[in-house]
C-alpha cells in the first residue's frame, strides 16, 4: 500500500518536471516528422528504421499514459478529464497494426492524429481549442447569416448570368459555389469582367457581396473568437493560482492516503 502511493508520488512529480513534458513534446514532433517523411519515396533501409522508431514511440505513449493514470491516484478521476480520454483513445488506436492487413489503412490514419497530443500536452494550444469550440455555437449564427446572402445572390447570379457562363451560373447551387470562389478572390476579376461584357453595372453586384461577405462577415467571426479568448484569459488570470492549487491538493491527497494507510498499519499492529 505505501508502495503504490510512493510510486504515485513520484510518478506524479515525473509528470509535472518541465523537462519530462518538453521529452514528451519532442517524441510527438519526431511522431509528426515520420509521419510526413513516410509520404515521400523512401529506401526500404530507411523505412524498416521508421517502423522500428513508430513502434518505439507507441510504447513510449504508453508508458506516459500509464504514468499519468498512476500518479491520478484513480480511473475514475483519470477519465474524468475529456483531454485525458482523448489522449488515451489515440495512443490505444496507435496499437493497429500498420502492415498489409485490412485494418492497416485505418491504423495509419489514426497514427496522424498522434499530432494533436501536442493541444493535449502543452496547456496553451488546449485553452486555444476551448476557446475555438465555445466560439463555435456563436459564429453559427453568422455562418447562417451568411449561408443566407450567398443564397440570395446565388438566386439572382443564376437568373441574370446563367447564359451568359452556364458553368458558372447555371442553376443556385453552382451559382454558390461561383461566389465562393469570388468569397475568396481566386480569379473573381475573371468572372466580374465576363458579366460586365452583357451587364456593364454588374460590378455593382460583386462588389456589395464581397463587401458583405469578406469584409463584414469575416470581422464577425474574428471578433466573436477574440471576444471569447479574452474572456477566457480573464477568467483565468483573476484565478492566478490555479495550477499551483491542483498541484497542491493531489500532493496532499497523495499525503493523506499515505497518513491513512499508515494509521491502519499502526492498529493493526497495536492489535496484534
Amino acid at each position: 500500500m505505501v508502495k503504490s502511493t510512493t510510486l504515485q508520488a513520484r510518478f506524479l512529480r515525473l509528470r509535472q518536471n518541465k523537462l519530462f513534458e518538453l521529452f514528451v513534446i519532442s517524441i510527438i514532433v519526431l511522431s509528426a516528422v515520420i509521419i510526413g517523411l513516410r509520404t515521400y519515396e523512401l529506401p526500404k533501409w530507411v523505412l524498416y528504421i521508421f517502423t522500428a522508431l513508430d513502434s518505439a514511440i507507441t510504447l513510449f505513449f504508453l508508458i506516459e499514459i500509464m504514468i499519468r493514470l498512476i500518479s491520478e491516484g484513480s480511473f475514475r478521476r483519470f477519465f474524468r478529464q475529456g483531454w485525458n480520454v482523448f489522449d488515451s483513445v489515440i495512443v490505444l488506436a496507435s496499437l493497429i497494426p500498420t502492415d498489409h492487413s485490412e485494418i492497416a489503412l485505418l491504423g495509419r490514419v489514426l497514427r496522424i492524429f498522434r499530432v494533436l497530443r501536442m493541444v493535449a500536452v502543452i496547456p496553451e494550444l488546449r485553452s486555444l481549442l476551448e476557446t475555438f469550440f465555445q466560439a463555435i455555437p456563436r459564429m453559427g449564427y453568422v455562418a447562417m447569416l451568411m449561408f443566407l446572402v450567398f443564397y440570395i445572390y446565388g438566386a439572382i447570379g443564376s437568373t441574370f448570368f446563367h447564359h451568359i457562363n452556364p458553368e458558372l451560373w447555371e442553376n443556385i447551387s453552382i451559382s454558390m459555389l461561383t461566389l465562393f470562389r469570388v468569397a475568396t478572390f481566386e480569379d473573381w476579376t475573371d468572372v466580374m469582367y465576363e458579366t460586365m461584357k452583357v451587364y456593364p453595372m454588374s460590378w455593382v453586384f460583386y462588389l456589395t457581396f464581397i463587401f458583405i461577405v469578406a469584409f463584414i462577415f469575416l470581422n464577425m467571426m474574428i471578433g466573436i473568437v477574440l471576444n471569447v479568448l479574452q474572456n477566457t484569459y480573464a477568467e483565468s488570470s483573476s484565478d492566478p493560482g490555479t495550477k499551483q492549487m491542483q498541484a497542491i491538493e493531489q500532493r496532499l491527497s497523495v499525503m493523506s492516503q499515505q497518513l491513512q494507510r499508515l494509521e491502519q498499519q499502526m492498529l493493526r499492529a497495536q492489535d496484534g
